[in-house]
């Protein structure tokens, strides 16, 4: 079974590439890459088992980790209550745990991470 637009559309996001959109743009030249044609080209041909391992273990993971990246930041404002503390590095660890598994996601369809998944160390090049 063929991945649906919305299952692409979380697969190119996790992956790191820009929306793909419903009409060509005059740039389009600027964001087809040889590495998104590459992942467009996975997407549209894996086999139902590896399509399948893409929906139970990567998709479903990195939509439950990408859910608690927000939902650290009720902690916020509360250092301690109680027994309980406070962990300050839970976004950035739950942020780079999700990074993780994305990364994973890429390295299992053969494809390099696209521009929103590379660190660049705060340099970002745009020509």
């Amino acid at each position: 079974m063929a991945f649906t637009d919305a299952e692409k559309t979380d697969i190119r996001r996790h992956c790191g590439y820009p929306v793909f959109g419903n009409t060509p743009s005059p740039f389009f030249w600027a964001r087809y890459t040889i590495q998104y044609g590459n992942l467009e080209y996975k997407m549209n041909n894996l086999s139902p088992a590896e399509e399948a391992v893409v929906r139970t273990t990567y998709l479903a993971q990195l939509s439950a980790l990408e859910t608690a990246v927000p939902g650290a930041s009720a902690n916020l404002d509360t250092a301690q209550a109680g027994s309980w503390t406070w962990n300050s590095r839970e976004v950035i660890d739950r942020s780079g745990l999700l990074d993780q598994w994305r990364r994973r996601l890429c390295a299992f369809l053969g494809t390099a991470p696209g521009p929103g998944l590379v660190d660049t160390g705060g340099l970002r090049i745009i020509i």
